[in-house]
Formats: structure tokens, C-alpha cells, sequence
């Protein structure tokens, strides 16, 4: 069976799902192989769920009339995503990044949904199986589709170009995150830059850049139309509000001053709201909806997100973490003016060979402040654990939170998604 062929029945029932637990009535599954799994082995129980077809890989899992045998079904979704994605002429906007992608992504499709049909990454379904689910959602009444693309190697982003065929690209930042993979800031630059070396081949695309970062102004010549965003000499600009909590933004559109108060932590989410103003205003957003939408936005998920409890403040951002990002969070934690701020630190991964060196790092920078305490979790810190308070795991450190008694005290929860830092917080607050 051809691609047309299946896309004629992906047509008829237009929900596909990868897990049976997920399944539901009418949907098609698609029987995906991991390290640990092989979904061939679960299409009686998809068939049995309701699925009306499954897309296998394995000839002995045939049930004839009900499965489809092709030659790797990770393959064959990708291909009929791109299938799909050949049915639109809607502009379809990529963003990835080594840091605020996601928040980003959110921001984008909160304000382009002002005027806006907008098909958008759910949650961060943002890998070689999620940027094909996220383009087989998209419907007919679409306007505008914005994909979210992650990656830790080298043509990762070049490989969902190919599936995507983005009109319009935005890449967040190239700090320090996935070394494992991309092996150097450079490697990341190039890793990254595939989404802008794909726009370059494309006549009419479109690229947005945040000015302030020198190296996104090299990495995007070349390509048909570079929209700038920063805090000077940029086409749309902006400035964070120093002393709250919560990012206020004073940003300047078409000579119109609009102050944008949002509610997320940190003034390291400028460039996020100056990217989701910016892509609002090339869209012909009104100025009032774009600022309407960002304030309304609210963070989730672990991100950037402000808790009132008792009489402690929580600053959570739990989702990922990386060299970069911790800085940021760190010295931005360090300006909140509060007289007893604990700092709680899960460790960072895919560090590869910086770990060790990345993580000293860090220490350093956390002594160059005075904290009330310090909580550092992961095997990666304990070389350098001495002056600290040190648990191997979330698990053992919350624990320990859990028996503590926090009052009127400023506290941020930050690591990698592996080192389940909300363990903490679910500790702190039962």
C-alpha cells in the first residue's frame, strides 16, 4: 500500500495513536518499536480497543482485513505526515531552541489564536514521533500550524524540516544543553541552525531572531525575510521592569509604548514574550489582543511558574534544566529581595563529558551569593557537596523537606526533568 493510498483511509478516520492505553474507538494504530517495546505485540489489544486499523512492521502480527503491513511504521508515519502536511498553503511556524521553546510555543499560539485558527505541539510532543502526530491533528479549518522541534544531536531538526516544510522559523537561544549529543556550543549552533539552513532554501520563508544574540544574525542570512526582536536597533524591542517577582515587559510596537504584565518568573523570559509579541504583530495581531493574550497566558508544567504557599513563595521550574538556563535562573533568583531564600538544585543531564566541569560551575556560581540554604539532589554534585545540604535523589530530599518547616521564606525548585524536582514541592506542600 502507497502513501496516497493510506492517506485516503487516514482521510476516513483522521485520529491516529501510537498507545493502546490511549486509544480510543475509530482511531489508527500505529504499532512503533522502542528500546524497551514493540508495538506489533500490542495490536490485538489496539484491535480490540476499537482501533479500525493498525499499521505494522512484523508480518506474524497480521490480522487480515485489519492490519496493514509496510516496511517500518515510524517510517510510514512520518511519510503520512508529510503527506498531510502537503494538503496546506497556511503559513507553518518551527521553533526550537536550546532553552524556552516550549514557553515560547505557548506564548505564540496564545497570541496568533486572537485572530487565528491555530493547530499547535501539544505539551512537548516535539521528537520524531511527536512533530508527525502533532501534523496529523491539524485540520481542515486550520489558518496557521506552529511546530515545536527538540533535539539532542546533529540533523535531528534537518530530519523534521523534511516532514514539517516550516514557511516561518524562530529559534529560541544556542546555550548549553544536550553537550552529550551535539558536543559543543558549536555543535548546538549547527544542530539548531538546520531549521535556518532549511528557510534558506526556501523562497518566501520567513525567520525570527532575537537581535540581542549576535550569533542568530549570522546563523539566519541568507534567508528571504529575518524579522528582528531585542532590546535595541531591533524591529520589534523590549525591556524587562526591574523589582517584581513576575516579568512586566515594556516593549515598543509600530511606536506604540504597551507595558505587558505577565505571569511568569524571571526576566529570562524577555526574549520569550518578545518573540510571541513580535510573530503576533507579523501576523496582524491588534496590539491590545497581544498584550490581552500574554498576560492571560499562565504557566504550567513545571515552567516558570510562581506558588503562593502558606507564607512561602515557590518558584517552580522543574521541567529541564541545563548550564544556561540554571545561570539564568540563579542570578535571576539572586536579585528577589527576600531575607531567607533557599535554593534547591536537581542535578543537570546529558552533560557528557562536561558533567563534572559543569556542575563545579554551577557550585561556584551559587557561593558567589548569600542564601539561607542550599539543597543540591543528583550524584553529579557530590564532589562538590561539601558546605551544602546533599541528597542522591528527589525521593531522599523530599523526604527531608517534607519534615522541614518553611515560613515566610522565598524557595526555587530547578533540574532536569530526570531529577523529578517536584517531588519537592508535592513534599513541602501536602
Amino acid at each position: 500500500m502507497n502513501i496516497e493510498e493510506l492517506y485516503q483511509i487516514y482521510l476516513q478516520y483522521p485520529n491516529v495513536q501510537t498507545d493502546t492505553r490511549k486509544l480510543k474507538a475509530g482511531d489508527i494504530f500505529f504499532a512503533l518499536k522502542g528500546p524497551n517495546f514493540n508495538g506489533n505485540a500490542f495490536v490485538k489489544s489496539a484491535l480490540e480497543a476499537g482501533a479500525v486499523y493498525a499499521i505494522i512492521d512484523e508480518k506474524e502480527f497480521e490480522v487480515p482485513g485489519k492490519t496493514i503491513l509496510v516496511n517500518d511504521v515510524l517510517a510510514t508515519l512520518q511519510q503520512l505526515a508529510h503527506h498531510h502536511r502537503r494538503q496546506f498553503s497556511i503559513p507553518f511556524i518551527a521553533i526550537t531552541g536550546s532553552n524556552g521553546k516550549t514557553t515560547t510555543k505557548e506564548l505564540i499560539h496564545a497570541v496568533l489564536s486572537e485572530k487565528y485558527r491555530v493547530y499547535t505541539t501539544e505539551g512537548n510532543l516535539n521528537n520524531h514521533i511527536g512533530v508527525p502526530l502533532t501534523i496529523l491533528k491539524i485540520k481542515n479549518d486550520a489558518e496557521i500550524a506552529v511546530v515545536e522541534m527538540g533535539a539532542n544531536h546533529l540533523h535531528e531538526i534537518e530530519g523534521y524540516c523534511k516532514i514539517a516544510a516550516p514557511t516561518h522559523g524562530l529559534i529560541t537561544n544556542c546555550g548549553k544543553a544536550h553537550l552529550e549529543g551535539f558536543g559543543s556550543i558549536e555543535g548546538i549552533r549547527k544542530g539548531k541552525g538546520e531549521l535556518f539552513d532549511y528557510l534558506r532554501t526556501q523562497l518566501d520563508a520567513t525567520a525570527f531572531i532575537m537581535k540581542d544574540y549576535e550569533y542568530l544574525q549570522t546563523m539566519s542570512k541568507g534567508i528571504g525575510k529575518v524579522i528582528s526582536y531585542g532590546s535595541a536597533g531591533a524591529d520589534i524591542t523590549g525591556k524587562a521592569e526591574e523589582g517584581g517577582t513576575l516579568l512586566k515587559v515594556d516593549t515598543n510596537i509600530n511606536a506604540s509604548a504597551t507595558s505587558i504584565q505577565t505571569q511568569l518568573v524571571g526576566d529570562y523570559n524577555l526574549p520569550n514574550v518578545l518573540a510571541a509579541v513580535t510573530v503576533g504583530y507579523e501576523f496582524g495581531v491588534d496590539i491590545h489582543k497581544i498584550k490581552a493574550a500574554i498576560e492571560s497566558y499562565k504557566p504550567s508544567n513545571s515552567r516558570s511558574q510562581l506558588i503562593e504557599h502558606g507564607t512561602n513563595k515557590i518558584i517552580l521550574d522543574a521541567y529541564n534544566a541545563n548550564p544556561s538556563s540554571m545561570k539564568l535562573a540563579v542570578e535571576n533568583f539572586s536579585r528577589i529581595d527576600s531575607n531567607k531564600k533557599i535554593l534547591m538544585l536537581g542535578a543537570m543531564a546529558e552533560m557528557g563529558a562536561a558533567t563534572e566541569a559543569e556542575h563545579e560551575a554551577l557550585v561556584n556560581q551559587i557561593k558567589q551569593y548569600n542564601w539561607d540554604q542550599v539543597i543540591l539532589v543528583g550524584k553529579p554534585f557530590l564532589p562538590f557537596k561539601n558546605g551544602f545540604i546533599y541528597f542522591e535523589d528527589s525521593a531522599a530530599a523530599a523526604g527531608w523537606a517534607g519534615q522541614q518547616t518553611f515560613d515566610h521564606s522565598y524557595l526555587l525548585i530547578k533540574g532536569s526533568r530526570s531529577s523529578q524536582m517536584e517531588k519537592i514541592l508535592t513534599a513541602i506542600t501536602k
